[in-house]
């Protein structure tokens, strides 16, 4: 089982919407104008966020949030055959935790032992 960040639009831009907290917590960022922009942006928040899983990047044309609904932000899993399994409430205030948890039970439970090591797909 692999876990991923997919990394998709700016949600408050400070060329566009702005708020109070991200002002305090020093995490004011323009709009990413290019993929290699938003490339680094995605880089910045992972590691400010402390964030130890790999970062995917959406495409500047947002092809993965139209395509999945994903903002402001969702919790995916995705099973072995590339299927949603399980996506949650748009967060962070719509994240229920036990669901998630029991989707990934569901999840751990129907994977093969080939597709379980270590926290990566032998794939």
């Amino acid at each position: 089982m692999e876990f991923f960040l997919v990394y998709i639009q700016e949600a408050h831009p400070s060329d566009a919407w702005q708020m109070a907290v991200n002002e305090r917590d020093n995490v004011v960022y323009k709009d990413p104008k290019d993929y290699e922009e938003r490339v680094d942006l995605a880089s910045t928040c992972s590691v400010k966020l402390g964030i130890e899983f790999p970062a995917l990047v959406d495409n500047i044309e947002n092809a993965t949030e139209l395509a999945y609904t994903a903002w402001p932000d969702r919790l995916y899993i995705v099973n072995d055959s590339g299927q949603i399994a399980f996506k949650s409430e748009a967060g962070p205030f719509g994240f229920n935790t036990t669901m998630l948890s029991q989707a990934l039970e569901r999840q751990v439970q129907s994977s093969s032992p080939s597709t379980v090591s270590g926290g990566a797909s032998s794939r």
